[in-house]
């Protein structure tokens, strides 16, 4: 019925079946993994008052333009409920990245509510896709807090992993400041040691949020340094560690490997721990970046993600994607630049910001 969804639904078949496109994937994650090698991450400046948080709505500007503009044209006025209106729907869920699988959750629930007669002017299409969305959503609003607390152990230690590029270092900075203002005590770990002025990066954050850095230096072993912190925060009664890891990609097998050795070594001080592994995704890699998060569960498990850059993607629509392929909380959104612009996951306030 619906030719757009049919020829996605091809595309994606043939794509799975290449591997030229695999590698031209990963290829080009490589080269930012090396590029990234020679940056370093941009510290927001320092300052005594309070950063407002971003607007939700403004932030995700880029992703209304592509998914939104024109929806007042598109809702108002007495257009006829048809195929030819889903058809115009559909193309702008899959130009905002929401997925195959999403969109044909979502158009097929609005056909199913025309049929029933559920749906029968512009408006009602227009709730009853603001509910559908929320719906596919709201199974993946776990917030990490509960599962903080949920945990009798003490400390709480996170893992922080992804590729370099996506955020990771700076959503640390912005998680030890997070937990800061619930009342937590926080020592965070410098475990990237292979990346250059990374462990300064983490430092650099430390001390904007007066919280204890653990680190040996470039090239120190990063399953050593990790352990030191949780160490040192079970004698220090700290709360929570926070532990950054290198950048790498799933084809990368020995960094795999170290993850799965901080695991280990981990495990001799906690079974339990780290009692969250959580994932840094670039919203801007859209599909390709989906990718890459399957690969990582299946290679370490991953308990979690946090969705960063959505100020500056058009590519919003990846957090339905996400809540249609993986089985993961996503516990915090990156809004913007701001300390206080990773927020938890609300599923209802992103909707609502979305169909603004």
């Amino acid at each position: 019925m619906f030719g757009f969804l049919t020829r996605k639904q091809k595309d994606k078949k043939q794509q799975n079946q290449s591997e030229p496109v695999q590698a031209s994937i990963d290829a080009n994650f490589e080269a930012k993994d090396e590029a990234e090698a020679l940056e370093t991450e941009t510290l927001p400046e320092s300052s005594s008052a309070e950063p407002t948080p971003a607007d939700l709505s403004q932030s995700l500007e880029k992703t209304k333009r592509t998914f939104s503009d024109g929806m007042a044209d598109f809702f108002l006025g007495k257009k006829a409920i048809d195929n030819t209106l889903l058809d115009e729907l559909e193309t702008r869920l899959i130009t905002a990245d929401v997925g195959i699988d999403a969109t044909t959750t979502i158009i097929d629930e609005l056909q199913s509510n025309i049929s029933r007669k559920v749906i029968n002017d512009a408006e009602s299409l227009q709730l009853k896709l603001a509910e559908i969305m929320k719906a596919i959503l709201l199974p993946c609003e776990q917030p990490l807090s509960a599962a903080i607390k949920a945990t009798p152990a003490k400390p709480f230690v996170i893992l922080v992993v992804g590729i370099n590029g996506a955020g990771k270092t700076t959503s640390i900075g912005k998680l030890a400041h997070h937990f800061k203002q619930q009342g937590k005590s926080v020592i965070l770990a410098a475990g990237d040691t292979f990346r250059a002025a990374a462990v300064e990066q983490l430092q650099q954050w430390g001390q904007r949020n007066d919280v204890p850095v653990i680190s040996q230096g470039t090239g120190a072993d990063p399953a050593s340094v990790i352990f030191d912190a949780v160490e040192s925060a079970s004698s220090k009664n700290i709360d929570i560690v926070i532990a950054d890891t290198a950048g790498r990609l799933h084809t990368q097998d020995n960094l795999m490997d170290e993850l799965a050795k901080i695991k280990r070594v981990l495990g001799k001080l906690d079974a339990t721990a780290p009692h969250e592994t959580l994932i840094v995704m670039d919203a801007g890699f859209g599909q390709n970046a989906l990718h890459q998060v399957q690969q990582f569960n299946k290679s370490i498990g991953l308990t979690g993600l946090a969705v960063t850059k959505l100020d500056g993607t058009a590519k919003g629509g990846i957090l339905f994607s996400i809540a249609k392929t993986l089985s993961l909380p996503v516990r915090f959104i990156g809004v913007g630049e701001g300390i206080n612009d990773l927020r938890p996951f609300d599923a209802t306030e992103f909707v609502d910001a979305l169909l603004e």
